[in-house]
């Protein structure tokens, strides 16, 4: 590890003492990604860590959201884990054409916790190291109004900037209809800058030769290109710990 990021490390860990808070139980590699979403900035990336220590206490205080509390968004049949890719990544997709606004919205915040804890899961090898990734799809094909939730997909990028720091590796858009642009449009004003470069609009075939690359054809589900099957987030099961 470069000295620069030790340093930084070694500032970031007194920095949550002084919160209030420890991270005696998190090693290098999970700090890192809080260092980094703060441009490594040690007394932000420590105040980031401590509310997410809250929040993860508040909102997961088992440790993990069960499939029972979220079983309205489960039985969509809308979220979908895969193998690994290329580089090791998760891959998870959302067909958007089977999601409708909540009407329970603690529900679907809980949903989005079940759904990124379940699929970072799935990349450990062993034991979680800290800087586990996942790739997104996110498959607008024949989506209608009836589908538009600009909440739910804040509530989703919100979820993930603030409490999953560095965890998406990539997030691939497919078939985005004209009528969706406007919608994009004002969910992008939520993301910052770093989520955004990790977004790919795919609208050509370069593009998608691009995405099947580097995703990797034996991940990928026959409608996309590859020789997998898609299997729903609940039937995938994750490796013993």
């Amino acid at each position: 590890m470069e000295k620069a990021h030790e340093m930084a490390l070694t500032l970031m860990r007194k920095s949550v003492e002084k919160l209030g808070s420890s991270t005696e139980d998190y090693g290098d590699l999970t700090l890192l990604r809080f260092l980094i979403a703060r441009s490594m900035d040690p007394e932000k990336a420590a105040k980031m860590f401590a509310k997410w220590q809250k929040w993860r206490a508040a909102f997961v205080p088992t440790g993990l959201i069960p499939e029972s509390e979220v079983q309205d968004e489960l039985g969509t049949r809308k979220a979908y884990l895969q193998d690994l890719s290329k580089e090791g990544y998760p891959l998870l997709i959302v067909k958007a054409s089977k999601h409708f606004p909540a009407k329970d919205h603690l529900q679907f915040k809980k949903f989005v916790v079940h759904l990124l804890d379940k699929t970072i899961a799935s990349s450990f090898k062993g034991r979680e190291r800290g800087n586990e990734k996942l790739i997104g799809i996110l498959d607008l094909q024949h989506i209608t109004y009836k589908n538009i939730d600009a909440r739910g997909l804040i509530t989703g990028f919100q979820f993930l900037q603030a409490y999953y720091p560095e965890r998406l590796a990539k997030l691939f858009i497919l078939h985005m209809p004209g009528f969706f642009v406007s919608v994009w449009k004002m969910v992008s004003h939520f993301l910052e800058k770093a989520t955004l470069e990790k977004i790919v609009i795919v609208t050509n075939e370069q593009e998608r030769s691009d995405f099947i690359r580097d995703i990797g054809e034996e991940v990928l589900p026959q409608e996309y290109g590859g020789r997998a099957k898609l299997v729903a987030l609940q039937d995938a099961v994750l490796p013993l710990l």
